[in-house]
């Protein structure tokens, strides 16, 4: 009896890793959107309000949720007050610091990185380009993850399940 009670409680915990992982693919697509939709709202406010940077980032912080706030909010005060030498050099170190809970791939992080090179400039028409660069990489790479997430959750749950079958069959 106990042999089929452990045996049990190993197919449901592999179960549940595999699960665990679609469930975290699901979320990672929830992060891109969500970045896809602060990167929309600042292009946005850019292009409406012709405000300065600063004030671009407080505003579009006022209407985000956590982590991204904290990372406008740093972004506005930094901008305002210049602490740094170059935009760009402010933009990646508040990625790294603001955003790092994210756990961005590094492809993805260097993306988001590569938007504040050109951000930056002084002509707007730079920036919007830019921006629309990035948000038509982003949406590639969105497609992509969607492509690709049914198919691992699938794999996932299948190799859990099979691989607690497969451990019961060793330890018995």
């Amino acid at each position: 009896m106990q042999r089929f009670i452990g045996s049990l409680l190993i197919i449901a915990a592999t179960t549940g890793a595999g699960v665990l992982y679609g469930t975290e693919l699901k979320r990672y697509l929830e992060k891109l959107l969500y970045i896809r939709h602060v990167i929309y709202m600042l292009k946005g406010e850019m292009e409406y309000s012709n405000a300065p940077l600063g004030e671009v980032f407080g505003r579009v912080a006022a209407r985000v949720r956590e982590p991204y706030r904290t990372w406008l909010v740093t972004m506005e005060r930094k901008v305002e007050n210049r602490e740094e030498d170059g935009f760009a050099k402010i933009w990646n170190r508040s990625i790294d610091t603001c955003l790092g809970e994210l756990k961005l791939k590094s492809a993805h992080s260097i993306q988001l990185k590569e938007l504040g090179t050109f951000l930056g400039q002084l002509d707007r028409g730079t920036s919007d380009r830019t921006m629309q660069l990035y948000l038509n990489r982003l949406e590639l790479e969105i497609e992509k993850v969607r492509e690709g997430m049914a198919a691992k959750k699938r794999i996932g749950n299948c190799l859990g399940v099979m691989g607690g079958i497969f451990l019961v069959v060793i330890l018995i």
